[in-house]
């Protein structure tokens, strides 16, 4: 593997887009339903919802393998030390071959100030969850989020110190 983690701008929002689909569509429907995954692919990966998103302060970047994209994150600064990781998807056939970690430590080498990394991720997801405890973070909070239409994100937000 040749792994890089690439910074992504305006230019990038169509391959995050993509990416979002296709990660969201192979991963989310067991969990969340096909309802909902098309309901919060449209409210959040819109090309407008992203552009706001990164001028609202998200940094985003593309997980890029031997040239070709496989991944997406974005991290957004709280305050002084404190990160919030927004997004991290990998695609499934890129998954368990140490991508995301790849991704934690790239981020974290990144963000040399960071002291606490915290995410969110849904309950539901043991995949994930089971990762980031491997990663080293740990459950902070059980949250449920109202995102409208009747729809709700049942989450953990976890918490990563340094």
């Amino acid at each position: 593997m040749n792994l890089q983690l690439s910074t992504a701008d305006e230019k990038d929002i169509s391959t995050i887009q993509a990416l979002a689909r296709e990660i969201w569509n192979d991963h989310y429907p067991a969990i969340i339903g096909q309802e909902q995954v098309d309901y919060m692919l449209e409210r959040m990966y819109s090309a407008s919802s992203t552009l706001k998103q990164m001028h609202d302060g998200q940094a985003f970047y593309l997980v890029i393998n031997d040239e070709k994209p496989i991944g997406f994150a974005a991290v957004e600064n709280k305050s002084p030390g404190q990160y919030f990781l927004n997004k991290c998807y990998i695609k499934t056939a890129a998954q368990r071959s140490g991508v995301g970690a790849f991704v934690i430590h790239a981020i974290l080498e990144k963000y040399t100030d960071c002291s606490e990394l915290r995410l969110q991720v849904n309950r539901q997801n043991y995949k994930a969850i089971n990762f980031y405890f491997k990663m080293g973070f740990v459950i902070e909070l059980v949250a449920d989020f109202d995102i409208g239409d009747g729809y709700f994100m049942n989450d953990f937000i976890m918490l990563l110190k340094r």
